[in-house]
């Protein structure tokens, strides 16, 4: 008898269809020398802190008792509710998996787990804490969920033992992602008195909302001067733009530069004209599909991955969570039927051996989405559904589209003598071909009629212009950014221009961002991370663009004031060492000990002089040093150092964090104790962006910048209070 496992009763139920003749039981299915049970995703869960390093009698809540925490081996067990206590239907349904694999019968146990290390580890959790005696453990791994491609399938399951690096590797993600969640949300919630959700991929993408959104508040417009001419030639206006650019104080230079452009006077000095193919855009990984149905339909990362999802669960669409728009040449034989029941549709297909659709080499574990060959009517599914299921549909018959799209691409060269050369390239459209199935929004762009040797008139001008803010990101600038974080904008900008226009665009750099594990986080994760930061109110999104919130500003700049460097470089080094341990090139052991030496550094500073001098922030809650107004109590508050007596009316304080600079409790101990801190380098200027340097010193009942250099004087404890509940700071004046 065959035991098979699946991750979720959806999965059991396809493949109890793939099988066929089974009959329902309490909890599983049987028939046909097979049983069919489930899990409910994650059975079990890492133990707390707790289950390691107990906490001192009496004590119940967080503490900086037991943390760092290191296990020297990690333990899991049933998952608990939000009550602390086992899940009923979990423990319930983790007896009846116990049972099953231990009858006398079965002497096979099938991890059926989703084909992901998540879903490796998932199942194999349930087996190694079920299992009593010794059985045959093998994998059944299912690209989509047909029957008939389960019943396939089932008759080519490996070894589980085959999957041991990929189930290494999702081991040692959550062994990391727990050291990083349990000890620094700990440490940094009790520092604050605030819960900071503190995690390895959570805080970079957060990070990276907060710096675009940082630049796009401090911008300052800056404004220069363009070349630019606009003159008709044969009744068409032709526009050039110089690539020389000058600043605001050379008006007389840009003006000069002109002068000598007209007067040298410019010519057609080429003319190309050619009949081209307009390539479709690749098959869908998750987040490219992601990106387009975010931009169409406003659909949120959570909302699309939920949708697709529950296509893949139903038989429609390929398993989702895929990072490859590339097919592999093993599948070559299932794209023929897929494409035989599109052209039972009427749609005009045939199969393509390309390099640019069949590529291993760009292929880490699944293949791009594609629709299989069971295609649903309009009736079974809902209008979100269909809006993803033709999303992908007229994507895959835009690739192997039989009728070409035919465009004519023109390319005219204007060189003003040896001073520049200008291109100017149009594209119109002759034979729509894949562009009538897929989206294809691009206007035609007609060149004016010039030919070779033409005079071109010209009138070149300085043109007054603004440099512009960055853009906040989007579902697509983000996803693209978190797929290859090391990427040039610049060149990411272009290379997606060049796509539009059918060009071809070597993406080597970035299936090689994503096979080293620079990528943030990764297909299977990002969704639930950002909509965790959503839930968590760092993040918010309106539409297609990302913001961040006054949680999210608070988080990040917490953990700036904290010293803790949780950005794409740490993240990524983390990443890397994922991949290592999926290639056998590192153990789950050595790849835990990098996370916990990065952790451990957070704590060591608690301990070093210099930093406690210069950062050290106190804990929430503690009192850091004594009114110089009233004489009472100062505490650590969740961002500013205050009076303890502010129910008795003072209300004097000093925020944590000013102009960019962690005021240290020790730099409050001397403003408060002699009136007047020495002089503080690192403070930048929110309105220039400049450093300066400054003295904090007490006036009027509030600390004020103070850029005298001069001995400290002793504190006035007759100064009135300051009415107000963090007193503000005037901007320096600009450097």
């Amino acid at each position: 008898m065959i035991l098979i496992i699946a991750e979720k009763p959806s999965l059991a139920r396809n493949i109890a269809a793939g099988i066929g003749n089974l009959q329902k039981r309490q909890g599983y299915l049987e028939g046909e020398g097979y049983l069919v049970t489930w899990a409910f995703g994650h059975l079990f869960s890492l133990c707390d802190i707790e289950e390691y390093s107990p906490l001192p009698a009496g004590e119940t809540h967080w503490s900086l008792k037991n943390i760092p925490c290191f296990p020297s081996e990690f333990r899991f067990e049933l998952r608990r509710g939000t009550d602390k206590k086992v899940d009923s239907g979990v423990k319930r349904q983790f007896e009846l998996i116990t049972s099953l694999c231990n009858r006398n019968d079965v002497d096979t146990v099938v991890n059926a787990g989703d084909a992901d290390r998540e879903g490796e580890i998932i199942v194999r959790l349930c087996v190694n804490n079920a299992l009593k005696s010794q059985k045959i453990l093998k994998r059944l791994w299912l690209p989509d969920q047909t029957p008939e491609t389960v019943a396939k399938a089932l008759s080519e399951m490996k070894e589980e033992v085959e999957y041991d690096r990929l189930a290494a590797e999702g081991f040692a993600r959550t062994y990391i992602d727990w050291l990083y969640g349990v000890n620094l949300t700990r440490y940094a919630t009790l520092k604050t008195g605030t819960l900071l959700r503190v995690g390895r991929v959570i805080v970079p993408i957060v990070k990276a909302i907060y710096d675009r959104d940082m630049a796009i508040r401090n911008f300052v417009p800056g404004k220069y001067y363009a070349m630019v001419s606009r003159e008709e030639t044969k009744g068409e206006v032709i526009e050039l733009t110089s690539k020389n650019k000058f600043e605001q104080d050379q008006l007389a230079k840009a003006q000069e530069m002109c002068a000598l452009y007209n007067a040298t006077g410019a010519v057609v000095t080429g003319v190309k004209n050619k009949k081209d193919k307009l390539s479709p855009g690749k098959l869908y990984s998750l987040s490219k599909l992601q990106n387009v149905l975010g931009k169409k339909y406003k659909m949120s990362m959570q909302e699309s991955l939920s949708l697709v999802q529950g296509l893949y669960e139903k038989g429609y669409l390929t398993y989702p969570r895929t990072n490859s728009e590339y097919l592999a040449t093993a599948e070559k034989d299932k794209i023929r039927k897929i494409l035989a029941n599109c052209e039972k549709l009427g749609y005009p297909v045939k199969f393509k051996d390309h390099k640019s659709i069949f590529d291993d080499s760009k292929i880490e574990s699944h293949s791009a989405l594609t629709p299989t060959y069971k295609i649903p009517n309009k009736t079974q599914l809902s209008e979100r559904e269909m809006q993803v299921y033709s999303t992908v549909f007229r994507r895959f018959v835009a690739v192997f589209c039989a009728e070409d799209c035919v465009v004519s691409r023109t390319e005219i060269t204007i060189a003003v003598g040896d001073l520049e050369t200008f291109v100017l390239k149009g594209m119109t459209v002759l034979e729509k071909g894949w562009t009538k199935y897929d989206d294809y929004n691009q206007k035609d762009k007609i060149l004016p009629k010039l030919e070779k040797g033409d005079a071109v008139n010209i009138d070149f001008k300085p043109t007054e212009k603004e440099t512009t803010p960055p853009k906040h990101y989007t579902i697509e600038t983000l996803n693209n950014y978190l797929k290859n974080p090391f990427k040039d904008e610049k060149k990411a900008a272009k290379e997606a221009m060049a796509s539009e226009d059918g060009l071809a665009v070597d993406d080597s750099e970035d299936y090689r961002a994503i096979f080293e594990g620079l990528e943030l986080g990764t297909e299977a994760t990002r969704t639930g991370i950002i909509d965790n930061a959503r839930k968590s109110g760092y993040i918010d999104l309106k539409k297609d663009v990302y913001t961040i919130l006054p949680g999210g500003e608070f988080l990040i700049e917490s953990l700036i004031q904290m010293q803790i460097n949780m950005d794409k470089y740490k993240t990524s080094q983390l990443g890397q060492a994922l991949k290592k341990v999926y290639h056998g090139e590192m153990s789950v052991e050595e790849s835990v000990k990098l996370a916990e030496a990065e952790i451990r550094e957070v704590f060591d500073k608690k301990t070093d002089a210099t930093f406690a001098r210069e950062s050290d922030t106190g804990f929430f809650g503690d009192v850091v040093a004594k009114c110089p107004l009233c004489g009472r109590d100062m505490k650590r508050q969740r961002s500013f150092y205050g009076c303890s007596g502010y129910k008795e009316g003072c209300k004097f304080s000093v925020n944590i964090s000013i102009c960019n600079r962690v005021i240290s409790v020790a730099n409050l101990k001397e403003l408060t104790e002699t009136g007047r801190t020495p002089v503080i380098s690192g403070f930048i200027s929110g309105r220039t962006g400049k450093s300066f340097d400054a003295a904090l010193k007490l006036e009027n009942g509030r600390a004020v910048f103070d850029f005298e250099k001069r001995a400290p004087k002793a504190p006035n404890r007759e100064l009135p209070i300051w009415d107000g509940e963090e007193p503000p700071l005037p901007e320096p004046p600009p450097m």
